[in-house]
């Protein structure tokens, strides 16, 4: 059985971006996780039943760490000598894609799920698109994981276009839509975190889930939410997700606003995000960039319409006033307006509620995804 190496600069990105999906592969091919975190790393290893092997990732610019870990991987391809290696995540990329060029490996894949780049300027802009420049021209094939975001990468000439190619309708690796579904979970469940949180029935709910920083709009949301909480007493705002103070803080007046907003309920970050789905009447999600956001879909398959950005990914699963409404990047303004609307309007409301479900379950339900790449693979062993 051929082998193939997966990997992330973080094992959390294999068990939010890749669940399940090793494991299918492992059916076909013999996969080998590569991530940083030892332990957590083994633990995803054992419940996806495929290898790991640990090497020393970060997700900031350390240059020495980075060549450490280039050598680290070249050395344990170079004895694996696997048929491919398929990348995950900028820093993940760069290693992965230059150890196993070293290392000969004849299938050098990347996927790209969003440009952090995007977001900076001056010199950080210049060396991430020298980084970004050099991924590539290491892959054999790069695999945006949706259509914006293609567009995008020939935009910038990141590479030929040749090389890229978005698997099946976008998404890294689609949705289970049985178990983002409301008959998964049980209606008793859902009464009792409400309860827990102080949630009444009259309550209209809207949920950010994400890593609650600035890329992710969350300044702008509490912006826009401190203004509808100060009109209607019976609107939440659940965040769902953790802060990253150290890499994207939040301004000072944001977390000021959250703390003394009584109606802004924090819960930091939840391995499963089913139940606070299931409790919240609308998804909030206006980040600045997405590759293709996993939680526009799992909530859409949790009947809940979107109000998100204008952006790649975001844009190609909502459609504005089918399943959601689309609204400027980084304006709280619009942000406000469009939370105003799915209070007021009830049939909008009720008409983008219907809509939800159906608008994922049609075009990214998982297996379809998985397929589709596994084709991909299988085509690629006849090529090699």
């Amino acid at each position: 059985m051929k082998k193939i190496v997966r990997i992330t600069t973080v094992p959390l990105s294999l068990e939010k971006l890749l669940e399940n999906q090793l494991r299918f592969m492992n059916g076909h091919y013999e996969v080998i996780a590569v991530s940083s975190e030892g332990a957590r790393l083994r633990k995803f290893g054992a419940k996806e039943g495929v290898r790991t092997f640990e090497v020393g990732l970060t997700r900031k610019i350390t240059p020495l760490q980075d060549l450490k870990a280039v050598w680290q991987l070249y050395r344990f391809l170079k004895k694996e000598k696997p048929f491919m290696v398929h990348s995950h995540t900028p820093k993940a990329g760069i290693v992965g894609m230059l150890a196993a060029k070293l290392a000969g490996v004849p299938n050098r894949l990347h996927t790209v799920a969003g440009l952090p780049l995007l977001e900076t300027a001056g010199i950080k802009r210049t060396i991430l698109t020298a980084v970004e420049k050099l991924t590539y021209s290491c892959a054999t094939k790069v695999y945006p994981n949706s259509k914006g975001l293609r567009q995008i990468i020939l935009q910038e000439k990141f590479c030929s276009e040749s090389k890229l190619k978005v698997i099946g309708e976008g998404s890294s690796n689609g949705i289970d839509t049985e178990y983002f579904s409301r008959k998964s979970l049980s209606q008793s469940d859902a009464e009792q975190l409400k309860s827990q949180l102080s949630i009444t029935q009259e309550d209209f709910v809207f949920v950010f889930v994400g890593r609650i920083v600035g890329d992710k709009g969350i300044n702008e949301l509490i912006a826009a939410f401190d203004k509808i909480s100060a009109e209607s007493k019976k609107v939440k705002l659940l965040l769902v997700g953790p802060y990253e103070d150290d890499l994207d803080p939040l301004s000072e007046t944001t977390v000021k606003r959250i703390n003394e907003n009584k109606n802004c309920i924090s819960v930091g970050y939840q391995q499963d995000v089913r139940l606070f789905l299931a409790i919240s009447h609308c998804l909030v999600f206006p980040s600045y960039r997405e590759g293709f956001p996993n939680v526009v879909m799992q909530a859409g398959a949790m009947e809940l319409p979107g109000i998100v950005t204008d952006i790649n990914g975001c844009n190609e699963i909502i459609t504005h006033e089918k399943n959601g409404l689309i609204v400027p990047v980084k304006s709280s303004e619009a942000l406000y307006l469009a939370m105003q609307r799915i209070l007021s309007e009830k049939d909008l409301y009720l008409r983008l509620q219907q809509h939800a479900r159906e608008a994922i379950t049609s075009r990214f339900e998982q297996k379809v995804i998985w397929e589709a790449l596994l084709a991909e693979y299988q085509k690629l062993e006849h090529v090699s």
